[in-house]
């Protein structure tokens, strides 16, 4: 199952949801700043990211200018508990379905939530239609 972690006042987050509803794709949302998240989910989505502290950590945050925290030099759990008490330090949305991660929507990258089957399938009839134009084309040429 996908899960979004969003917050209400980001627009992206607005655009993910759309996108996903969109798509037909089942997903559960929930507002990380009314409802935290929680240890766990936490250390998934850090085990999830590649660079870990650079691709979720919002630098432009209010919170994270206030905390004056130096992100390379604090061990794996205090950010675990950072994170936990601040959760407006999380960039947003977050989509995850446990195996893949996005942070922030980027269009492009979303359709990775798509099933593969779904993928190829959408894959398979865009070929069949370019080369049915293509053989159109030679046709009236």
């Amino acid at each position: 199952m996908i899960k979004l972690f969003s917050s209400s006042s980001c627009a992206s987050c607005r655009k993910a949801k759309t996108w996903l509803k969109n798509q037909g794709l089942e997903f559960e949302e929930r507002n990380i700043l009314t409802e935290p998240l929680t240890r766990d989910e936490i250390k998934e989505i850090l085990s999830l990211t590649e660079t870990g502290t650079e691709d979720i950590i919002s630098t432009r945050s209010k919170v994270y200018s206030k905390l004056d925290i130096d992100f390379d030099t604090i061990t794996f759990n205090e950010l675990v508990a950072i994170v936990e008490k601040h959760p407006s330090l999380l960039r947003r949305p977050i989509i995850t379905d446990g195996l893949r991660l996005q942070i922030g929507f980027n269009e492009d990258e979303i359709h990775q939530f798509i099933p593969r089957e779904v993928r190829r399938v959408a894959s398979r009839r865009m070929t069949e239609t370019l080369i049915q134009m293509d053989l159109e084309n030679k046709r009236y040429a």
